[in-house]
């Protein structure tokens, strides 16, 4: 039997889809390493587990090796140390390191999750990708913003899901991040050019160092532009047929900046821009599954476990790439704000209008759906409060039904 220790610090939705795929796994037996108390987790998951172990912060690379230790003596071994979140991924590197259990090493983990690392890495290797400084103090910040530029973006160096990231459009912008971040040594601040253009994914698989399989999505529009913009219902793409352009333009670009950052076996999520005639550029990339619940259109645009084949690869090294047979799309249902006075400010779900519209002229196409509910609190991510999943054999059909579907559904709130 292979063991397996997955670390979960909460019992979060997406999380838990994994690691019930991992439970599934024919020839493994799995221990869980999290900070809530076993008796959260479902009973159906409980009850496949092999042991536990709970700790006060799973972020600390010394408190996972103990635990991976005291569950390696439950389980007789640790053959495969794993975790979904991208905050986690270098803690697990190390851990693995000093344990000797096979996987991401710590050196490709910090190139996936220190950003302006990364950045460094794909110039160094020629891959096209914003100009960027990690800055120290306000002063070389400034400096920066000089030489190239606005509008700029900054963010934390080890950010996620674009949280913490602004566009910043003029010194007096810059004046006020600098005072609320206040960037120096061990707290630094990532800035970087500004890149628009239509904003795409690219998810691959390598195992032993090879490319095995590779998908492109859509975003519509960018997360960034969600994020500045309150009224935007983000919407994701994949489309059926991933030969010709754009996706020619990037294919070998996303193929070499993996090969760079050093990734041998294991799943990666690369955002990317097209540029038009200025060609494509690199966002970021991480060494885990996508977000934004990319695995489950992943899994209805192949009729493939997603969830099932990422276990399979992090704890056998094994994947078979699955046909593409359908495009799938999401759209994430916000919630309106009635004025500008609201904005910024705490609120829950008040309505949704249009639902059965939308069911008349659109039900045949939904798979999946998740609809926001009266006084539901509103988040801050662009994934909002709610989604619903479209998929048909037709791209235009799936993206013409989303578009369709933010016009029609409305979330309003108090």
């Amino acid at each position: 039997m292979h063991g397996v220790v997955f670390v979960a610090p909460f019992f979060l939705e997406t999380t838990l889809r994994f690691l019930d795929a991992t439970l599934d796994l024919p020839g493994a037996q799995v221990g869980l390493v999290s900070q809530e108390p076993l008796e959260k987790l479902p009973r159906g998951l409980e009850a496949k587990l092999a042991a536990h172990y709970r700790v006060g912060d799973a972020l600390d690379t010394g408190q996972l090796s103990h635990a991976t230790r005291t569950l390696s003596e439950k389980l007789g071994s640790v053959d495969a140390l794993i975790g979904v979140l991208e905050h986690l991924q270098v803690q697990l590197a190390e851990v693995r390191a000093e344990l000797g259990i096979p996987g991401v090493d710590p050196e490709t983990a910090r190139n996936f999750r220190d950003k302006a690392r990364m950045k460094s890495v794909l110039r160094a290797a020629g891959l096209p990708c914003a100009g960027h400084h990690l800055a120290s103090s306000a002063a070389t910040a400034r400096e920066f913003a000089r030489a190239a530029g606005y509008p700029l973006v900054i963010k934390p160096p080890a950010g996620a899901g674009a949280k913490g990231t602004h566009r910043i459009n003029a010194d007096s912008e810059l004046d006020q991040a600098l005072a609320l971040y206040n960037p120096r040594p061990g707290a630094e601040l990532l800035l970087e050019e500004f890149v628009s253009g239509d904003e795409y994914s690219f998810d691959s698989i390598v195992v032993e160092g090879r490319p095995l399989w590779h998908s492109f999505s859509r975003y519509l529009p960018s997360p960034l532009q969600v994020l500045e913009n309150d009224w935007i219902q983000w919407c994701v793409l994949l489309p059926r047929e991933i030969a010709g352009p754009p996706f020619e333009k990037f294919r070998e670009t996303g193929i070499r900046a993996v090969r760079a950052l050093g990734l041998e076996t294991g799943l990666s999520h690369m955002e990317w821009f097209d540029r038009g005639e200025r060609g494509v550029a690199v966002s970021e990339v991480g060494a885990r599954p996508p977000g934004a619940r990319i695995t489950t259109l992943l899994s209805y645009a192949h009729d493939f476990d997603f969830y099932r084949g990422w276990a399979r690869l992090m704890v056998f090294g094994e994947f078979d790439p699955p046909e593409r047979s359908f495009a799938a799309g999401a759209a994430y249902l916000r919630a309106q704000r009635s004025g500008p006075e609201l904005a910024g400010r705490p609120g829950r779900v008040a309505a949704i209008q249009g639902l059965d519209r939308a069911q008349a002229e659109l039900g045949e196409l939904v798979v999946e759906a998740r609809l926001p509910e009266p006084g539901q609190p509103i988040g801050d991510s662009y994934e909002g409060e709610g989604y619903v999943i479209l998929r048909h054999p037709d791209t235009e059909v799936v993206e013409a039904g989303l578009r369709r579907l933010i016009s029609l559904v409305r979330v309003e709130a108090d």
